[in-house]
């Protein structure tokens, strides 16, 4: 049975802020080091998340793939989403690739502003983790088939849990499909 990804993302975390304590970042030498190695595990990250983006366009899965986005504090506005494969995944990649940014911009501000160090150490650890666990790398990179968890469209797994998942249901799918029709009536 395998581990729910936020459960082992905290476990990780935990582990590697006990390490982190043994570290001594007084030393120069050592601050160095942390420091290449967060930049280059940064670097590594946004290569794969590119290679992957061109692997994507090379299978140019044209696939139509439907499915309702829901709405969590308006059940009745659910958008209906139609899209390929290709793109769909070109779209989570894109999503990966900015939560890298959007993180080394906050270990910038949290590691030259705040003079922080520990966190470089953490996230030079954590996103090898989260390489391994993004879904587009596991299907195009690693080759694992898109079923189970790794179906398209991805659950989200987020806080919501199924509410805010997508809705693949054909019963669903005509709903929203008659929900747009009124509208453009």
């Amino acid at each position: 049975m395998a581990m729910n990804p936020a459960v082992t993302n905290l476990l990780i975390s935990l582990g590697a802020m006990q390490l982190a304590k043994r570290v001594p970042f007084d030393d120069p030498d050592v601050l160095t080091y942390v420091r290449i190695a967060y930049v280059a595990t940064q670097v590594t990250v946004l290569a794969v998340y590119y290679y992957v983006g061109l692997q994507i366009k090379k299978k140019n899965d044209q696939t139509v793939l439907k499915y309702v986005e829901p709405n969590p504090m308006d059940k009745d506005n659910s958008k209906l989403i139609t899209t390929t494969v290709r793109d769909y995944d070109l779209a989570e990649t894109s999503k990966l690739m900015r939560a890298v940014y959007f993180g080394c911009a906050m270990m910038a501000f949290m590691h030259l502003y705040l003079k922080y160090t520990q966190p470089l150490f953490i996230q030079a650890l954590m996103g090898l983790k989260t390489l391994y666990d993004a879904k587009p790398v596991r299907i195009h990179l690693i080759g694992q088939a898109a079923e189970g968890d790794l179906k398209r469209p991805f659950k989200a797994g987020g806080m919501f849990g199924a509410a805010s998942d997508p809705q693949t249901d054909k019963a669903a799918i005509d709903e929203a499909e008659k929900r747009v029709g009124k509208k453009e009536e």
